[in-house]
C-alpha cells in the first residue's frame, strides 16, 4: 500500500489558485494550437515549467492538473488524450512510451471527507510501454521495460520486464531482461 499525503482542498492558497488558473489557460491554448508549431512547443515548455527535455514529445490534446509536478526524461513519448492528475507527482523516465488516452491518477478523494485528497506519486521507469486507454492509480511504479496492455487498470506495482494486462492488471509473463540495455547507474 503506498504512502499517501493528505491535502485539504479548502486549504488551497490564493497563489495556488492563481497557478491553477494560469495552467488551465495554458492547457486550453495548447489544445487549440497548430500541431508541431513553435507556439505549441512554447506552450508545452510553459505548461511543464520549462522541464521538457531533449527528445521528449507530448501530443495534445492533454488534460489534468499540476503539470509543474510532472518530470519527463529524455526520449519520453506521450500520445494524445493523456490525463495527468499530477498533484502527487509523476515521473516518466527515459524512453518510456504512453499510448493514446492514458490516465495517470496520483490523487483520489478520501472516502469520508471529500475535501481531502489522498496523493501518492506515480513512477514509470525507463523504457516502459503503457498501452492505449490504460489507467494507473496513485502510488504505482511501472518497472523498467515493462508493458501494460491496452485498457488495463493498474492497482499494484508492475515489476521490471513484466507484461501486465486486465482490470485489475495482472502479470501474465516476464520478458527476457538480457534483450534490453543495462540499467542506468
Amino acid at each position: 500500500m503506498p504512502d499517501f499525503k493528505q491535502v485539504r482542498m479548502s486549504d488551497t492558497t490564493p497563489e495556488e489558485m492563481e497557478q491553477s488558473r494560469l495552467q488551465t489557460i495554458c492547457l486550453h491554448r495548447l489544445n487549440q494550437s497548430e500541431p508541431y508549431s513553435l507556439e505549441q512547443q512554447a506552450l508545452l515548455e510553459e505548461l511543464f515549467a520549462n522541464q521538457l527535455p531533449e527528445g521528449a514529445h507530448v501530443m495534445p490534446p492533454l488534460s489534468g492538473v499540476c503539470f509543474d509536478r510532472v518530470r519527463l526524461e529524455k526520449g519520453v513519448f506521450v500520445n494524445s488524450g493523456a490525463l495527468m492528475m499530477a498533484r502527487g507527482g509523476i515521473t516518466i523516465e527515459a524512453g518510456a512510451m504512453l499510448a493514446a488516452n492514458v490516465s495517470l491518477l496520483t490523487n483520489n478523494h478520501d472516502l469520508y471527507d471529500r475535501d481531502v485528497l489522498l496523493c501518492s506519486p506515480i513512477t514509470i521507469k525507463e523504457g516502459a510501454w503503457i498501452g492505449a486507454g490504460v489507467t494507473i492509480m496513485p502510488g504505482i511504479t511501472v518497472g523498467r521495460w515493462a508493458i501494460v496492455g491496452a485498457a488495463s487498470v493498474v492497482t499494484h506495482n508492475v515489476p521490471d520486464y513484466a507484461v501486465a494486462v486486465g482490470n485489475p492488471a495482472r502479470v501474465i509473463r516476464t520478458l527476457d531482461a538480457s534483450k534490453f540495455p543495462p540499467a542506468k547507474e
